[in-house]
């Protein structure tokens, strides 16, 4: 079940990120072709950036669901099991730690912003583009969640899970199409 979670998890991340991407790609292109054509979107660069700071948080959650954050596998790794076992465990912790209070500090930030809007789009709230920090800090959470236990046994049994995909990689590439 927890593999089946993780795997609609990750598609999800992917949808929506993937989403963003594209439609900031058309946003982006859309303004140099009206800016070409002697005419310019007044709310464009205020969308892109939106737009890129939600596939950023998206992406994030993203690359925290398949580990792929950097990290210093190769020092960790050469440690004890029991020296490993609590560097992660409090890794585990500092890290949630952090996305709670970047969670909460974003939920409080909708609050201060009340019914401000962005410059350029009137009618399009702060508070909604800026929900992507507490959405975000929360999926960050939940793909370390359903991450974790895959990471606990590869940390207790050694496996630097960053090697392993670099040899999924490898033997993919190398795989007849």
């Amino acid at each position: 079940m927890c593999k089946t979670l993780n795997r609609w998890f990750e598609r999800l991340l992917e949808t929506i990120s993937v989403g963003l991407l594209i439609s900031l790609a058309v946003v982006v292109v859309l303004a140099v072709a009206y800016r070409k054509g002697g005419a310019s979107l007044v709310w464009y660069d205020e969308v892109a950036a939106v737009q890129l700071a939600w596939l950023t948080y998206y992406g994030s959650a993203l690359a925290a669901l398949k580990r792929g954050h950097l990290g210093f596998s190769g020092l960790f790794f050469s440690l004890p099991t029991g020296v490993r076992t609590v560097l992660f465990v409090f890794s585990e912790l500092v890290v949630i730690g952090f996305f709670a209070v970047i969670g909460w500090a974003g939920w409080y930030l909708l609050e201060v912003f009340g019914d401000e809007t962005l410059i350029s789009l009137a009618w399009l709230p702060l508070s909604f583009t800026q929900s992507v920090i507490p959405v975000g800090a929360a999926l960050f959470i939940v793909a370390e969640l359903l991450s974790m236990p895959d990471a606990w046994q590869k940390a207790r049994a050694g496996i630097d899970y960053e090697m392993v995909a670099i040899e999924e990689a490898i033997e993919e590439a190398q795989r007849p199409s």
